[in-house]
């Protein structure tokens, strides 16, 4: 089986990542990092994270053949649902976990970490973002891509804001999804030693201060001090039709 720990940009989606890839191990599943040598994934699955990018037929069916001889393992992707992806789902070789943020915070959060790439030097994949309408543009076409995921049927869906305040809930929730708790997706079993060992490891304020989390800077609801009141206006306007929907208020 291949899990695919997708979701939004700048919305948690390493620390998403990271603590479906480390549950995942203690089920012994194998190393994605040996996957992709040993079946040659390297241009199908980044060495960082090992997104996935699309989720064409082409890319699928590459990484469809090591879950197919017995494999299971853990990739990412920020991109939306697809025929093929729907196929494996329908198949049982795909399981998908989908983390979202509020998209004023996760729009606030590309641009300022694209900018301050730039500044550096090393510019990055957000580093085209360089004001408020690019920002805009950039995130309602991950909106959009929220919307496709969740209205798929059995795909996990998450808050980064509900894993930062609710967070012993929300992976309980994951655990119960991948059936870490054996046979039955039922999250209030008891998890094994080695389960709440990953638990506790991923929990905020555990490991403070990792970037390789994305949690350091991740505080909720910065965007209202951040933009105008005119910037707000906007944004009203844009996504006001979906921020109830995704659980937020206007």
């Amino acid at each position: 089986m291949i899990v695919l720990s997708a979701g939004m940009p700048r919305a948690g989606s390493a620390w998403h990542f990271n603590i479906i890839h480390d549950l995942m191990a203690t089920t012994g599943c194998a190393d994605v990092r040996d996957i992709r040598v040993k079946y040659r994934l390297q241009n199908i699955l980044t060495e960082v994270n090992f997104n996935i990018g699309l989720l064409s037929a082409r890319r699928l069916g590459r990484v469809a053949i090591p879950a197919l001889m017995g494999n299971t393992f853990v990739i990412k992707a920020h991109t939306g649902p697809t025929r093929t992806s729907r196929l494996l789902l329908r198949l049982g070789l795909l399981r998908v976990s989908y983390i979202y943020r509020d998209p004023r915070d996760a729009m606030l959060s590309a641009f300022e970490y694209g900018q301050h790439a730039l500044q550096t030097g090393h510019p990055n994949a957000f580093s085209h973002i360089t004001d408020f309408n690019k920002s805009l543009d950039f995130i309602m076409h991950y909106v959009r891509i929220w919307e496709k995921w969740t209205n798929e049927s059995n795909v996990f869906t998450t808050r980064y804001e509900d894993l930062v305040k609710k967070y012993d809930n929300e992976v309980n929730r994951l655990v119960g999804f991948l059936r870490l708790n054996g046979s039955s997706p039922d999250a209030r079993a008891e998890p094994s030693p080695s389960v709440q060992k990953v638990i506790d490891s991923y929990r905020p304020g555990a490991a403070e201060g990792q970037e390789s989390l994305h949690f350091h800077k991740g505080r909720i609801g910065r965007f209202r001090e951040a933009y105008t009141a005119d910037e707000q206006a906007v944004l009203r306007d844009r996504l006001g039709s979906y921020l109830p929907r995704m659980g937020y208020e206007v």
